[in-house]
């Protein structure tokens, strides 16, 4: 961490926290509670435990505030925490009452009840005489929390709360009924009142980080790993452009507009889809300068728009890049297999490129790019194992050069990545090294493969999602100790997955050759349809060898430099 980062760190237990005046305050859109029952589960185990062991402590993790005043924060990391301990201490708060009303040791309880609540929940200011809260929720559950369970209300119609909200409500009745279960109905106000002032009070610690900014609260956020469902940087980067808004109004427009972009990107890829936005302007950003890199460029309410306009614009194509089957490509059908292979070959770098093109070119050269992109991470990426690092500039450049007017057609994309396309003598040599796991997401990848080599050889069009063929492993994943004979022991782990050694064969086949030796399996190779097995049972040799994966796989190298090749680079 930067020594320039100006912070305060230190322990401390939830008494301290509370303690002389303090007051926290989740800023007005930061996310609702979520906590559920799982978390709160895991809490009242934590507690149970120390109740146990009186002079054992138990840390909660790291609290991130922002210092307002000496007495005011801003909660950044940490508001779930809060906000379940407080729910759970006005548990407490509200038995002792209940205590007192039905005559049990009332002038004490009474006391007990007006010492806890203005120890943990709220205190009246000595000048005013209002009754002040020590914690503020965020705009949509701050008004639940002060008028129903700070001020220990039930909600008419439970029912008709909103998520959060009721989640609040939730979260108070299983606490009293965990509180209801350790001391009955009738409990000791003593021992009560200790379970909240002693056990939960100074037997939980945290770490508190106070920053003195937004920016000091981000960069502490990147190292962070807080405990249970806390605040993520989509959440902080949301709080930073709320708080450059000052109207409600204008407040209520972003809140919309945000939600509604939220909804087509999904919460958790925001920062990844803002760091792609922004390549198509600067290069080489890294996610934990985004931050950094939006105060900079974002300082009043325009900027604010401007930059909300900007992302409402590539919002829906952004999603619709992972999904093959987004409604976005109704329109636009020759793109959805595309889609689909970019997806498979997971070339996410190329965002701010495809942002451009489908911006600055025609719908047709638009799939046409995205066809020479998945040409380009096939070779690059997927065969050669080339440092993906290197593209988000290469990347950059092209994004750039679209959006300029300076390549203004597919040819001229294809020179802007021709620095780094993998030529194909390169690439051949590379594919004859090539082996790719059959198990997992790989397997996708492996089939997917296999299908276009043989729809090369064949001429038969294949789908390899939808064909029913299986990877077949000419020398077995699980070879029994025979095949020794043809490749020794010690290659069999080299050599099982290489694409030399797999080919396609139908279901029912495949179960037949099993883990057979070679020649068991030409027996049922001669049967298939596909023309890349028929090819194996064609003049067989007599044993499945090294020489022959390697033949084999060169064999398929020099078939998929045509197949996998840009439409310039002839």
């Amino acid at each position: 961490m930067s020594k320039s980062i100006m912070l305060d760190t230190r322990t401390i237990n939830f008494l301290e926290l509370l303690g002389n005046g303090r007051q926290y305050a989740i800023p007005p859109y930061q996310r609702d509670y979520s906590w559920v029952e799982e978390q709160w589960d895991d809490l009242w185990n934590d507690i149970l435990a120390l109740r146990a062991n009186p002079k054992d402590r138990h840390y909660m993790g790291a609290l991130v505030v922002q210092g307002k005043t000496d007495r005011d924060f801003l909660v950044i990391d940490g508001q779930q925490r809060l906000a379940t301990l407080s729910i759970l201490a006005l548990v407490v708060i509200g038995r002792l009452k209940q205590l007192a009303e039905n005559n049990h040791d009332a002038d004490a309880n009474r006391e007990r009840t007006s010492s806890l609540r203005a120890r943990f929940i709220g205190e009246k200011d000595p000048a005013s005489l209002i009754e002040k809260s020590k914690l503020a929720l965020n705009d949509t559950d701050d008004p639940f929390y002060q008028d129903y369970l700070v001020q220990l209300r039930k909600p008419l119609n439970p029912r008709g709360l909103s998520r959060s909200n009721r989640l609040l409500w939730e979260c108070f009745k299983w606490f009293d009924n965990k509180v209801g279960a350790i001391f009955g109905e009738s409990p000791n106000g003593k021992e009560l009142a200790e379970l909240l002032n002693e056990t939960i009070a100074r037997q939980l610690l945290f770490i508190l980080i106070t920053v003195d900014d937004e920016l000091n609260a981000y960069t502490v956020f990147e190292t962070l790993n807080a405990r249970g469902l806390e605040l993520s940087s989509t959440d902080l980067l949301k709080n930073y452009l709320f708080s450059c808004v000052k109207t409600k109004t204008d407040l209520k427009a972003l809140h919309r507009r945000w939600q509604s972009m939220l909804g087509t990107i999904r919460q958790e890829r925001f920062p990844e889809f803002l760091r792609y936005h922004l390549l198509c302007e600067q290069p080489k950003i890294r996610s934990n300068r985004l931050f950094k890199i939006v105060r900079e460029r974002v300082r009043k309410t325009q900027d604010v728009f401007d930059l909300m306009e900007d992302l409402e614009s590539r919002a829906e194509l952004f999603a619709a890049l992972s999904d093959p089957a987004h409604e976005y490509w109704i329109d636009h059908p020759g793109c959805r297999p595309y889609i689909r292979e970019r997806v498979l070959l997971r070339g996410q770098q190329s965002v701010p490129l495809l942002f451009a093109a489908w911006e600055k070119l025609s719908k047709e050269d638009f799939a046409r790019v995205l066809k020479l992109v998945n040409v380009f991470t096939f070779r690059f990426t997927t065969v050669s194992g080339l440092n993906t690092n290197d593209l988000e500039p290469l990347y950059h450049r092209a994004a750039k050069a679209v959006l300029d007017g300076r390549a203004n057609s597919v040819s001229k994309v294809f020179e802007q990545l021709q620095p780094s396309y993998v030529e194909d003598e390169q690439f051949r040599r590379n594919f004859e090294l090539f082996e790719v796991s059959t198990s997992g997401q790989s397997k996708h990848l492996a089939k997917y493969i296999l299908c276009r080599l043989e729809k090369d050889l064949s001429g038969r069009d294949l789908d390899f999602e939808t064909d029913t063929g299986t990877i077949e492993h000419i020398l077995p994943e699980n070879p029994s100790d025979a095949w020794a004979t043809a490749i020794p022991e010690p290659e069999w782990p080299k050599q099982v997955y290489r694409i030399g050694n797999l080919t396609l064969l139908e279901n029912k086949l495949n179960r037949q050759v099993g883990n057979g030796l070679f020649p068991e399996k030409i027996g049922e190779f001669v049967k298939s349809r596909y023309h890349l097995t028929l090819a194996i049972a064609t003049d067989p040799p007599n044993e499945w060898t090294v020489a022959q994966i390697n033949s084999r796989q060169e064999e398929l190298a020099r078939r998929a430099v045509h197949l996998w090749r840009s439409d310039f680079d002839q």
